[in-house]
């Protein structure tokens, strides 16, 4: 008890985030969307889904597998203070975890991203007149596929020799996919994201294999009332601005010179200053980095989902956190 004290008495980054953020709100998304029942119903009772959310927040948070967030909530008292758990309570199992992130799905992580969102704006968060968007690379474990399997895998059919060992078969990704960038071949997804200009909240995002073009994903984030975009010169292009100017959105994206017409001074100019801006974008990018989401260990776009929208969701909790603090909130 003594030891629990100490630890409860000094002020952390994890437990001005157990303060910050509104969990018992977040918790009645979570039994809403996953249809949890009150009341015995008979059988072994449902771990309480706000105690699995931070759970799944600490996962994310250090970068754990689920039998290594089991051990670290087990060992170590500062994760048992943010779990709300005492030195006698029980810690949920690796299994528990895996079954609670499978019934989550993408889609219960998307619905707490929009409600954290709107738990923001109720407390003070005002959306600002201008977007960034941009896509991270987040890659996935390589295949080593033959080249008959690969072929297979290009035209959306799974290879009948995935199934001829299940064991192996559940190791195989097929939604993954190769791209290129900067001369580096990468195997995985793309985190697409749109970002407020001034507070660097994610407000969107879309997850889709590597190889899908940045600005295929614009149609899905913009949205009018967006003010202005900056994004780089992967967006430029026809397609991409008659879609802003059909939603009222004002383009600042990097101009991009072609052969035979290079950029003039003037625009090398204007783009300099739009980097500026633009490279705030970067931060999240880079505070993801920092907490090891270059890779996703899982099996799958719908997991891929799952997973890099709930590195999302982190990223806007802990910087959410920042924010209230520098306000003297």
């Amino acid at each position: 008890m003594e030891l629990e004290g100490k630890i409860a008495g000094r002020e952390t980054s994890l437990k001005r985030l157990g303060k910050t953020i509104n969990w018992e709100a977040l918790a009645d998304v979570l039994m809403a969307r996953l249809e949890y029942r009150s009341g015995a119903q008979g059988g072994r009772p449902a771990k309480d889904p706000g105690l699995m959310l931070k759970l799944c927040v600490l996962q994310s948070l250090y970068d754990l597998s689920d039998e290594e967030a089991e051990w670290q909530a087990t060992d170590r008292m500062s994760f048992r203070c943010f779990l709300g758990l005492s030195a006698a309570d029980t810690v949920p199992d690796a299994r528990t975890l895996w079954k609670f992130k499978e019934r989550l799905g993408p889609e219960g992580v998307q619905a707490i991203f929009d409600a954290f969102v709107n738990q923001m704006r109720a407390q003070g968060l005002e959306p600002r007149k201008g977007k960034m968007i941009d896509a991270c690379i987040v890659e996935a474990p390589r295949q080593r596929n033959s080249a008959e399997e690969n072929a297979a895998i290009k035209k959306g059919e799974r290879p009948a020799s995935f199934d001829e060992n299940p064991a192996r078969g559940r190791q195989k990704d097929t939604d993954a996919r190769w791209t290129k960038k900067r001369g580096r071949s990468y195997f995985g997804y793309k985190n697409h994201t749109k970002v407020d200009v001034r507070s660097k909240m994610i407000e969107g995002y879309t997850v889709t294999p590597a190889s899908r073009h940045d600005s295929q994903e614009v149609e899905a984030l913009v949205k009018e009332g967006d003010g202005y975009l900056l994004a780089d010169a992967a967006y430029a292009g026809e397609p991409v601005e008659a879609l802003l100017q059909e939603r009222g959105v004002e383009s600042y994206i990097h101009e991009k010179g072609v052969s035979g017409h290079p950029l003039s001074r003037t625009q090398k100019s204007f783009n300099r200053m739009k980097s500026k801006l633009r490279a705030r974008v970067e931060h999240v990018y880079g505070w993801m980095r920092g907490r090891g989401q270059r890779l996703v260990r899982s099996i799958g776009l719908e997991r891929a989902r799952r997973c890099i929208g709930m590195c999302n969701l982190v990223y806007n909790m802990s910087r959410w956190t920042y924010l209230k603090r520098g306000a003297g909130c």
